[in-house]
């Protein structure tokens, strides 16, 4: 015990040399274990899934942040408004956010077929080039496009990547989410109970609301269904985020809609680009029809037009096949990473996926004034009121218009003058995806175009132009 003492009690300085040496050795060990902790979060990070629960698809599991060279053009995150309007909500997209789960998948025997390309050399001598520059220029890492002429698709392109990590190649078939374009069919939902004499459009919305009430609503100053469908109701445009694919079965729309129906303006004085509206329009199919928004959708509008592989939730087969959503890297050229998939209150509003095959065959129903081969959607009569331009206010992506002066809405659609061509259209964006199709009616010609790009609205608008362009073509 003395020897061990004898140390305790000397106060000379060569006794702090030791606990120097010891707290160094202690600093060195704390170091050393901040050091693998660090390496650890690196490992973890960066080894994060590009899908989610689709991460064991074919297009398989990717890096939070991802290579994409020029040279493979060829071969804010946080939730945004589905539509990019001036309202729109976004993140800098330079964050770090783990991505988060994957759109749930259902087993369906309705699995469709492969769909095999079709190629015109005039048409892929005319836009083939355009599509490489517009991949490179709106940073897009993949798209897939189909031109469509009286009751034919005529000409399918794919390039990029559906998965930029393991360079999975997108393919005609690939599914997008299709965002906004889904309002288009919606509508026509609606309307086709307007033809049963459920309604009239210009009838009060709230008569026909039960529980749910549209409040701030003066009696001189209604809101009717066709405000609804020009965006003209005065309702704003979202009212927040809600994890949609926590279930297989969101939750239902009056629980959504409960307490959130309040008038930002008095209907009819201004476009307001509105996903709320169209949530409620989605309520109204139900609560008109008796029957589940997603059942009526699927029985009545995907069904007659042969869209298979559009669904709420992807089927296994289409979760395959999903490209994953990506925005490009602030500041980094030729990088990508992926982004949250899309949760949404709006979800009846776009959160919908799809293949371009499929838009197109949608484009053909609609160029055809409602018929898709032979089967009538909506009446002669009821297409022709969709189609009509009835507000000349324009509120989308691009404000003052998409195509010059004279764009305005419709029933949902986008109309438009182009060479004096009656022409609809309409995009959608939601994070990391941008949708885009338009159509000559008097031609009864289009294209549709589905990319896992972000906010590319302005490039895939000069590429339709273009595409419209070389199918008038001779």
């Amino acid at each position: 015990m003395t020897p061990m003492a004898r140390p305790a009690k000397r106060k000379s300085a060569p006794r702090s040399a030791p606990r120097l040496r010891r707290a160094a050795d202690i600093a060195l060990v704390v170091l050393g274990l901040v050091a693998v902790g660090l390496f650890v979060a690196v490992k973890i990070i960066g080894g994060r899934t590009d899908g989610g629960s689709a991460a064991g698809s074919k297009n398989g599991a990717g890096s939070a942040e991802a290579v994409l060279s020029s040279d493979n053009l060829s071969g804010p995150n946080g939730f945004a408004d589905l539509e990019s309007g001036p309202d729109e909500l976004e993140g800098d997209g330079d964050g770090d956010n783990a991505p988060l789960p994957g759109p749930a998948m259902i087993s369906d025997p309705y699995a469709s077929r492969p769909f095999s390309p079709v190629d015109d050399p005039r048409l892929a001598a005319l836009l083939d080039p355009e599509i490489e520059r517009t991949l490179k220029a709106g940073r897009i890492p993949s798209m897939a496009v189909v031109l469509v002429s009286g009751d034919r698709i005529v000409w399918t392109r794919s390039a990029g990547l559906a998965n930029v990590r393991v360079k999975t190649p997108a393919a005609v078939d690939t599914v997008y989410l299709i965002a906004s374009t889904f309002k288009t069919m919606s509508a026509t939902a609606l309307v086709q109970l307007m033809e049963q004499g459920k309604f009239k459009l210009d009838d009060r919305v709230n008569d026909y609301l039960g529980d749910l009430h549209i409040e701030g609503e003066n009696k001189r100053y209604p809101v009717t269904f066709r405000h609804l469908l020009t965006h003209t109701s005065g309702l704003p445009t979202d009212f927040g985020r809600h994890a949609v694919w926590e279930d297989t079965a969101a939750p239902s729309l009056d629980g959504y809609l409960s307490g959130k129906l309040r008038l930002a303006r008095r209907p009819g004085t201004r476009v307001l680009y509105s996903n709320i509206a169209f949530t409620l329009v989605a309520h109204l199919v139900e609560k008109l029809s008796g029957v589940p928004f997603k059942e009526y959708m699927r029985k009545n509008v995907f069904a007659p037009v042969e869209m298979r592989d559009t669904a709420f939730e992807p089927r296994a087969d289409m979760a395959e096949r999903l490209a994953i959503p990506y925005m490009p890297v602030r500041r980094r050229p030729g990088m990508f990473r992926p982004v949250d998939w899309v949760k949404a209150d709006a979800w009846p509003a776009g959160v919908v996926y799809g293949t371009a095959v499929d838009q197109a065959r949608w484009l053909m129903a609609a160029l055809n004034r409602g018929v898709y081969k032979g089967r009538r959607l909506v009446g002669e009569t009821t297409f022709r009121e969709m189609t009509r331009r009835q507000y000349d206010r324009f509120a989308g992506p691009i404000n003052g218009g998409w195509l010059n002066e004279t764009s305005g809405y419709g029933l949902a659609w986008w109309v438009s003058k182009l060479d004096g061509e009656t022409v609809i259209a309409h995009s959608g964006s939601v994070n990391g995806y941008t949708a885009f199709f338009a159509g000559s009616v008097d031609r009864r010609a289009g294209v549709a175009i589905l990319t896992n790009g972000n906010k590319a609205h302005r490039w895939l608008y000069q590429l339709a132009l273009k595409a419209l362009a070389a199918l008038k073509t001779p």
